[in-house]
C-alpha cells in the first residue's frame, strides 16, 4: 500500500538497529531502550575517491582488527580478512596506508598480549606485501616512519587503546593521531557506535573522511534493502524481552506487511492478550506496551503474528520434561521455551509469499538442543525463501550464530557483523562513527 512506502527513509535506522542487536532471546537487557530511531543519511565510500584523489596521499583508515589472540597466536583472523579489500583498493591507487586499531581492553597503557604486532604479520600475509609495524599509534617517531612511507606501502598502527584518551575522544590526543596524515577511512562497523578519537575525532582534521568497503555494504545493503523495499516486507523479532526490543518493533510494525514475534518476549504477549502463561518469562510493566503495540499494528495495517503452539517445560533445563501446547492452554508450573512444530508451519506459510525478510532475535533458547528447533526451522525457511529470490537479512547477534550453527550462513543475502552497537541503536541514537563521515 502506498502507506507503507512513504517513510522508509527511517528503515535506515531500524534496519541497522536490528543489524547490531544482539541482546540474548531470553537474556536480561537494560529497560532504558526506547526511543526514535535516527534517520542516517548516504555517506561518502572509498569507492569515490579515484587514483587521483589518493595516489601519494598518507591515508589513516581505522579498522577493525580485534581478533582474539593468545600467546602471540591469531585464533580466528575473519576480521583481519575482512578488512583487506579497503586496504588493497587503497595500496593499488597508490596510497601510503597507515592502519589503525584496538585490541581487547589495556586497562594501563602498553601491554604485550594485547600488541598488535601478530596483526601485521596475518596481514601482510593476507596483502601478500610487507606490513610494518610502528612502536606506537602517535608521536615523532610514528610521524617520520608514514613520511619515510612510498606509493602503495602499508604500516600497522600500535594499539589505540594503549592511551586512555582514545575512548575519552580526547581533542589533544585526537590531533597527535590524525597529524601525520591527509585523509582518514573509517571502516570498522563494529566500533561506528562509539565516539572514540580513532572512529569520530579524527574525521574533524580529515578531509576527506570516508566509508571503507565494509562499513558501506552493511550501510547500503541494510538501508538499501528497506529504503525501496520489495514487498511484500516481513520481519522475525525474537529475543527475550519486550522492554529491549520495542523501539524496533513499533519501528517495523508502521513500515512491514507482516511482524512475527517469537522468543520469550511472546509471553508477555500473551498475557497482555488474557492468555496463562504458566512460569513463562513476563516483563508485567510492559503488558501494556504490548497491548499499544498490537494496536499500532492494528491502525497500521500489519499482520502482527504470535506463535499459535508453544514446547514448554517443568524447568528451564536442559533434560527437563517437555510437551507440546495450544498458546492458549499453557498450563501452571510450564515455561515456553521454544515453537512448537505448528507454530513453525504457520510460520513458513506467513513467509511464504514475503520478498523481503528481516531476522533478528531466536524463536527459543537455541542454545539447549531441547529447544532449538523452532530457531533452526527459521534458518531453514529463510535458506528456501533466498534460493526463490527473495531477500533474506540476519541481523547480528543470536540470530548469526544460529545460521551458522546451522552451517547455512552463506545461503542469507546478508549477514550483518555488527555486535554492541545494538542497544544504543535500539534506544534511537546515532552511530557516531558514521554520522561524521562526508555526505555523500
Amino acid at each position: 500500500s502506498t502507506a507503507k512506502s512513504i517513510s522508509n527513509k527511517n528503515m535506515k535506522a531500524v534496519i541497522l538497529a536490528l543489524a547490531l542487536s544482539c541482546a540474548g532471546a531470553f537474556a536480561p537487557v537494560n529497560k532504558a531502550a526506547v526511543r526514535a530511531p535516527v534517520e542516517l543519511e548516504a555517506k561518502k565510500s572509498v569507492a569515490d575517491l579515484s587514483e587521483a584523489d589518493l595516489k601519494g596521499k598518507k591515508v589513516l583508515i581505522r579498522c577493525d582488527l580485534n581478533v582474539p589472540i593468545k600467546e602471540g597466536v591469531i585464533g580466528d583472523d575473519t576480521r583481519i580478512r575482512a578488512s583487506v579489500p579497503t586496504v588493497k583498493y587503497l595500496l593499488d591507487k597508490g596510497a601510503k596506508v597507515a592502519m589503525c586499531s584496538h585490541l581487547g581492553r589495556p586497562k594501563d597503557g602498553p601491554e604485550d598480549k594485547f600488541s598488535l604486532g601478530p596483526v601485521a604479520t596475518r596481514m601482510g600475509e593476507q596483502l601478500g606485501k610487507a606490513v610494518k609495524m610502528a612502536p606506537d599509534c602517535i608521536g615523532d617517531e610514528v610521524a617520520s616512519i608514514v613520511d619515510g612511507m612510498g606509493d602503495g606501502e602499508a604500516l600497522l598502527l600500535e594499539n589505540t587503546r594503549f592511551y586512555k584518551e582514545e575512548t575519552k575522544n580526547d581533542a589533544a590526543f585526537v590531533e597527535k593521531l590524525a597529524a601525520p596524515f591527509d585523509l582518514f577511512v573509517n571502516d570498522a562497523f563494529g566500533t561506528a557506535h562509539r565516539a572514540h578519537a580513532s572512529t569520530e575525532g579524527v574525521t574533524k582534521y580529515l578531509s576527506p573522511s570516508v566509508s571503507g568497503y565494509l562499513l558501506a555494504k552493511e550501510l547500503e545493503y541494510l538501508a538499501g534493502a528497506v529504503d525501496e523495499p520489495v514487498r511484500p516486507l516481513a520481519a522475525i523479532v525474537g529475543g527475550s524481552k519486550v522492554s529491549s526490543k520495542i523501539t524496533v518493533l513499533e519501528s517495523l510494525i508502521k513500515k512491514c506487511d507482516k511482524v512475527i514475534v517469537g522468543g520469550g518476549m511472546t509471553f508477555t504477549f500473551l498475557k497482555a492478550q488474557g492468555k496463562a502463561v504458566g512460569t513463562s518469562l513476563v516483563e508485567d510493566d510492559f503488558i501494556q506496551t504490548a497491548k499499544d503495540a498490537m494496536k499500532l499494528a492494528e491502525e497500521k495495517g500489519c499482520e502482527l503474528i504470535f506463535p499459535n503452539e508453544i514446547l514448554v517445560a517443568d524447568a528451564f533445563d536442559a533434560n527437563a520434561n517437555t510437551q507440546v501446547v495450544s498458546s492458549d492452554a499453557i498450563p501452571d508450573g510450564w515455561m515456553g521455551l521454544d515453537n512448537g512444530p505448528a507454530a513453525t508451519k504457520m510460520i513458513q506459510d506467513k513467509l511464504a509469499d514475503c520478498k523481503t525478510v528481516i531476522w533478528n532475535g531466536p524463536m527459543g533458547v537455541f542454545e539447549m538442543d531441547a529447544f532449538a528447533k523452532g530457531t533452526f526451522a527459521i534458518c531453514d525457511t529463510l535458506k528456501e525463501l533466498t534460493e526463490k529470490g527473495a531477500i533474506t537479512i540476519i541481523g547480528g547477534g543470536d540470530s548469526v550464530a544460529a545460521v551458522e550453527k546451522a552451517g547455512l550462513a552463506d545461503a542469507m543475502s546478508h549477514i550483518s557483523t555488527g555486535g554492541g552497537a545494538s542497544l544504543e541503536l535500539l534506544e534511537g541514537k546515532v552511530l557516531p562513527g558514521v554520522a561524521a563521515l562526508d555526505e555523500a
